[in-house]
C-alpha cells in the first residue's frame, strides 16, 4: 500500500512538474504590458507582444485577441490597415496598436499614452524627457536624426524605431532588417 501511495504521489509530482515548468529560454516573447525586461541588449522585435499579438501573426489571431476580446480599460478601433488601441479614460488617441498588411502583423507601435501599461525598460522610454535620456536607457542608436523638432533613433538590429518628438514619445516595432 505504501509504494502504491508513493508511486501515486512521485507520478503527480512529475506531472505537475512537467506541466507546468516554464523554462525561460533566449527569445521569450516580451509582453509589454507584463514582462520587466529590463536589460535592452536582450529586446528584439521579434520577441515583442502586444496582449499577446507578436509580429508574423495572422490577421485572425490579431483580430481575435485585439478586438473580440475584452482588455480592461481599452477601447479598440479598427480603421484600414491598423487596429488602435486607445485608453478608455481619456480616448484623445491611440495609445498603442498593430498595422496589418498581407494577412499578417507587421508592425507594433506604442506611445507615452500606453506607458502605465507598460512594464520593464519601454516604460522608461516612454516616460523619457529628452532623447539623451532615451540613448542612457537604450544605448547610442544606430543611426537617427536630431533637430529642434525632436528625433528619430533607429535601433535597426533590434527592430524598433524610437520617435521623439517633445513630450510625446512612439515606438515603432518591425522585422529585424
Amino acid at each position: 500500500m505504501r509504494s502504491m501511495l508513493r508511486m501515486v504521489t512521485l507520478s503527480t509530482l512529475m506531472a505537475a512538474i512537467l506541466v507546468g515548468w516554464d523554462m525561460p529560454s533566449y527569445g521569450e516573447p516580451y509582453e509589454l504590458s507584463k514582462n520587466d525586461v529590463m536589460d535592452p541588449k536582450t529586446v528584439k522585435s521579434s520577441d515583442i507582444a502586444l496582449f499577446g499579438v507578436k509580429l508574423g501573426d495572422p490577421e485572425a489571431k490579431a483580430l481575435d485577441v485585439l478586438v473580440n476580446e475584452k482588455i480592461p480599460g481599452i477601447k479598440v478601433e479598427q480603421e484600414a490597415l491598423f487596429i488602435f488601441l486607445l485608453d478608455q479614460r481619456k480616448p484623445t488617441g491611440p495609445m498603442a496598436g498593430v498595422r496589418i498588411q498581407d494577412g499578417k502583423v507587421d508592425l507594433i507601435f506604442i506611445n507615452n499614452r500606453f506607458a502605465y501599461k507598460t512594464r520593464g525598460i519601454f516604460r522608461n522610454v516612454l516616460n523619457s524627457e529628452s532623447p539623451d535620456d532615451v540613448r542612457k536607457l537604450l544605448g547610442q542608436e544606430e543611426y537617427g536624426d536630431e533637430n529642434v523638432m525632436g528625433a528619430v533613433l533607429a535601433y535597426d538590429k533590434q527592430g524598433f524605431v524610437v520617435n521623439y518628438l517633445g513630450k510625446d514619445v512612439n515606438v515603432e516595432f518591425s522585422p529585424q532588417r
